[in-house]
């Protein structure tokens, strides 16, 4: 005969497991997306929102990498080309590609392309490599999956702090 619980008791069991689920799946879990070609991890705190590419208008004298702005939802959100900021080199955009827009509390109104989206992915499921000492400020961490493919960690907040990426257009 099974031994006999009481309902409260299972309560608080599957509420315990399901708070343990709940903070290792956020501590866990990075969204992976195309950068150009290569494959990178953001973490999920730092993206508000993903969407298809809007419409975006031109902004004059901007660089090349600084799209404009597009109206999402009645805001103006500044849209930066984040491939050609890295200097990559990548065919364009598609309707696979998709706009970032950053969590507020790094810089308001702020979104990055990416060509495209390669859903989530679970750093227990990745091997931790090497760091390049010379790497730019917002390369966080390097990891490599189990078929050998590199994902490297988009630090948001570094990036976002960087004069270069501040400075948008030529002054």
């Amino acid at each position: 005969m099974a031994k006999r619980i009481s309902l409260r008791e299972y309560q608080q069991g599957v509420m315990n497991r399901l708070q343990s689920a709940a903070a290792v799946a956020q501590v866990d879990a990075r969204l992976g997306i195309m950068i150009g070609t290569e494959n990178w991890l953001v973490d999920l705190g730092d993206v508000a929102e993903v969407m298809p590419v809007p419409v975006v208008a031109p902004v004059p004298l901007g660089f090349a990498w600084f799209k404009g702005v597009a109206n999402i939802r009645g805001n103006l959100v500044s849209v930066s080309d984040l491939p050609a900021f890295f200097g990559l080199q990548h065919g364009g955009f598609t309707s696979m590609s998709r706009l970032v827009l950053l969590q507020p509390r790094h810089l308001p109104h702020a979104a990055v392309l990416v060509n495209r989206m390669l859903g989530l992915k679970h750093l227990a499921d990745l091997t931790l490599q090497d760091a390049d000492p010379a790497r730019q400020p917002w390369l966080g961490e390097v990891y490599q999956d189990a078929a050998g493919q590199s994902w490297k960690t988009l630090n948001v907040a570094e990036l976002v702090s960087q004069p270069s990426f501040l400075q948008t257009g030529i002054a």
